[in-house]
């Protein structure tokens, strides 16, 4: 089962899979992860050692994001309104 972690301080969700995605897998990976009617999901940027899916939820910007050298994956939110809504977004990830 994936757990979640809010983490206030840095304004993140940490997300810590079952079962890590390799570095290529990731797009695919986080659009399965993401699919949920209450989200939104944009385009995905690939760079060497880090990955970010973007996506919105409440019409609200966040990313996912993937560190392959770390294994890491996180969810920030994308300005001040939208990390009001992290404890939110996390609470609706980890009941669907």
């Amino acid at each position: 089962m994936t757990r979640f972690a809010i983490d206030s301080q840095h304004h993140v969700i940490i997300i810590t899979p079952d079962v890590m995605p390799s570095a290529d897998e990731f797009d695919f990976w986080g659009r399965i992860f993401l699919h949920h009617d209450a989200i939104v999901i944009g385009e995905f940027e690939q760079g060497v050692d880090r990955h970010m899916l973007r996506f919105s939820f409440e019409q609200l910007p966040f990313e996912l994001h993937f560190e392959h050298y770390g294994d890491n994956i996180w969810i920030s939110a994308t300005g001040v309104e939208a990390q009001g809504k992290l404890t939110e977004l996390g609470n609706y990830l980890s009941a669907s």
